[in-house]
């Protein structure tokens, strides 16, 4: 699969995904780390890639756009930390094709992962 890590997010992620044969790449990578959400949103569609982020204003940008993309994982509630999102990370993408992810917005808690398709109506 191919991911944009987002700011909120350690650039580590990025690496620890390349090491398992994911195409993974963090925002400050691509000189990107004060570009708005939507410059991002634009880039990982043209690329392709899925957002990995903690920041809750993507839902809401995918929604008032009707946009079926970027794909987004989004992780909830609290902090984290590094080894907690990697081995999180790693759960979920065990768990899930790539046709369960594209177009679709993954909400990831500690306990539970739901899945809404995109567009949002």
């Amino acid at each position: 699969m191919r991911f944009l890590i987002d700011m909120p997010l350690s650039p580590s992620l990025a690496q620890r995904l390349l090491t398992q044969g994911h195409d993974a790449l963090h925002v400050a990578d691509l000189g990107m780390s004060r570009s708005a959400d939507s410059e991002i949103m634009a880039f990982a569609v043209t690329e392709h890639r899925t957002v990995v982020t903690a920041d809750l204003d993507y839902p809401r940008l995918l929604a008032l756009a009707g946009a079926t993309g970027p794909s987004l994982i989004l992780f909830r509630g609290g902090d984290w930390g590094e080894e907690g999102i990697f081995e999180r990370m790693s759960e979920i993408l065990a768990g899930l094709s790539e046709r369960d992810i594209v177009q679709s917005i993954l909400v990831i808690d500690r306990n539970r992962v739901r899945r809404r398709r995109l567009p949002i109506a």
